[in-house]
């Protein structure tokens, strides 16, 4: 069975743009998943890239129309500038990995009703409020919002550090067992023809 490693960033237009096809895959695979959220500021910093309001203005304007187009492809709406981005993505990840830890919920779910709040719903995903309500949405119990801070801190930085460390470079990001890699929720497609054994 296979397992695949998910470095995702809960402020990523393209984390929220992948919705719950990856999570689609891996159940026609059978394949398990580890939900590795990460910060992909700091992710970028690390392997060469570029934070977007950093970049040259022409890769600015051709990522938003990308992400227009890429919106449409997924059927999903999208504000190209929503009001709360870069929210801190720290406190809903660590909650993400609270909810990993506890189970019961849909960590999919969780992830697209975190990343959908920030670009569709114009919420701040920094804010209890909203990821309380993430949380009820997918399943988990509210209270997960509070609990395991410190646990949740040190388990986003040593994603990061593994991410780093495997060759991931940007989010969403998938490798099967520590060896194939995926880049980009337009790499889905990839994914599944390689757990079919079409690669």
């Amino acid at each position: 069975m296979a397992h695949i490693d998910y470095y995702l960033a809960t402020i990523s237009p393209n984390t929220y743009l992948a919705g719950l096809r990856m999570e689609e895959v891996a159940a026609k695979h059978g394949a398990t998943i580890t939900y590795k959220p990460l910060d992909i500021m700091g992710l970028f910093g690390r392997t060469g890239g570029i934070p977007p309001g950093q970049r040259h203005e022409s890769r600015q304007a051709y990522r938003l129309q990308e992400l227009r187009r890429n919106a449409v492809k997924a059927g999903l709406p999208i504000n190209l500038k929503p009001a709360f981005w870069p929210a801190n993505p720290a406190p809903s990840s660590y909650a993400l990995i609270a909810a990993q830890k506890a189970g019961g919920g849909d960590l999919g779910q969780l992830t697209f009703s975190l990343t959908r709040r920030c670009w569709a719903d114009e919420e701040n995903i920094a804010e209890d409020d909203a990821i309380r309500a993430a949380l009820e949405e997918a399943g988990f119990d509210a209270a997960l919002a509070d609990s395991g801070m410190l646990a949740g801190a040190e388990e986003y930085a040593r994603n990061l550090e593994d991410a780093v460390n495997g060759g991931v470079f940007g989010a969403p990001f998938y490798v099967v067992d520590g060896t194939e890699h995926f880049w980009g929720q337009d790499r889905i497609e990839d994914l599944d023809m390689f757990l079919s054994g079409k690669f």
